[in-house]
């Protein structure tokens, strides 16, 4: 279900006394940064990710892949920092 946007606005309002949990670096999406991503959406709902790569256009792949493989919403994305939401599974 899509959020709406006093949804998507209450959630960066939460958001920004919030540091980012997971870190993308050079060596890209590996398992281990996938599960990490998993356990930290799984517990909190609502994190920061920063992803450090040298170029914008590869960043903007990877986390285009985060999102489509974690099944989160982007809510904001500010120079390398991107805010995730997933909703609990019921």
């Amino acid at each position: 279900m899509p959020l709406s946007q006093t949804q998507c606005k209450h959630l960066r309002r939460l958001s920004h006394s919030l540091k980012p949990v997971v870190s993308v670096g050079g060596s890209g999406l590996t398992d281990n940064l996938l599960a990490e991503l998993e356990n930290a959406l799984d517990h909190h709902k609502l994190i920061k990710v920063r992803v450090r790569v040298g170029n914008r256009d590869r960043r903007d792949a990877l986390l285009d892949d985060l999102i489509n493989q974690s099944k989160a919403t982007l809510l904001q994305r500010i120079g390398n920092v991107a805010l995730l939401y997933r909703e609990a599974e019921k």
